[in-house]
């Protein structure tokens, strides 16, 4: 029987706790008699989108990002329509993807996921072209992505600092939203559009969306009195942030987006430079995703 050709790749930078036991682990589990490993590490921005297309020619028939968000949104990116399947060993500060789509966080457990090699379709969206798989945002959530990306450590507790800290700098913007033949004007804090229900953390600014659906979900926050934030950082972590009274949200397969003026938004929790004017759309079914047997939740 050929062997699986297996390309893995490891930022060794992600999340906080060390990443040296994880190829020993991997090489333990996947069975060498089966498996052919390749290990690639990422040292720069771009690094694991190379990686998976290089991969992908070379004949890979399975890339394993071990890593968080970014990483993960790299790898992504590379395997996008290649019918060549993305699993993750989950390693970052937030986890967001593989929360969604119920990865363990443990490293042996989501091992298991891999070798159990349970594949399915997944959707995933873009930005101007550039793609994210979880959630992209502009307002503070992007604002705060910065700061975080800035701070040189990682981590939980360094994204809450942030988040406190930054909050009675920022002012909110006004933005026009074209949707289903409708045009919107809203004074926004945040406006996040999902193609995951959450963040990472278990932050979930969309608790209804799925990544199977062929649908955007879209959460704006408006801007709100200080004395409503702890509901509202509650209800976020409750799954209920589309209950609260300054919550709107939206659902489409196509938005456009005017800011007033080009500045930073997040795409899967990295900060990026954007033009003003946002087209971002669903592509359903583009990409193959490792998952659990037997999910809990709906992804």
């Amino acid at each position: 029987m050929d062997k699986m050709n297996v390309l893995v790749i490891i930022n060794p930078k992600s999340g906080t706790g060390s990443k040296e036991s994880i190829p020993a682990l991997i090489a333990e589990t996947l069975d060498d008699s089966r498996y052919s490993i390749t290990t690639c590490v990422v040292q720069a921005e771009g690094d694991a989108e190379r990686f998976a297309r290089q991969a992908v020619e070379d004949g890979a028939k399975l890339v394993i990002a071990v890593g968080g968000d970014g990483t993960v949104n790299g790898a992504a990116c590379g395997l996008r329509h290649t019918g060549v399947p993305l699993a993750i060993i989950p390693c970052g500060s937030g986890n967001g993807l593989a929360r969604h789509i119920g990865i363990s966080l443990n490293v042996k457990k989501a091992l298991k996921t891999v070798t159990d090699f349970h594949v399915e379709d997944f959707d995933y969206c873009t930005v101007n072209g550039t793609p994210f798989f979880c959630t992209c945002g502009m307002g503070f959530d992007a604002w705060v992505a910065q700061k975080f990306a800035q701070a040189g450590s990682r981590g939980l507790v360094t994204y809450v600092k942030k988040t406190l800290s930054e909050y009675i700098k920022y002012e909110p913007r006004e933005y026009t939203i074209e949707i289903d033949g409708h045009t919107l004007t809203e004074r926004a804090f945040v406006i996040a559009c999902a193609n995951a229900a959450q963040y990472g953390n278990n932050a979930f600014i969309a608790p209804h969306a799925s990544m199977q659906d062929g649908m955007i979900d879209i959460t704006i926050i408006h801007p709100f009195n200080p004395l409503a934030s702890p509901v509202l950082g509650a209800l976020l972590f409750a799954k209920q942030i589309h209950k609260d009274l300054y919550v709107k949200t939206l659902r489409t397969t196509h938005l456009t987006i005017h800011r007033p003026y080009a500045e930073v938004m997040h795409l899967d929790g990295e900060p990026m430079e954007m033009p003003a004017d946002l087209d971002i759309r669903i592509h359903p079914a583009g990409l193959k995703i490792v998952i659990p047997n037997n999910p809990k939740h709906k992804i």
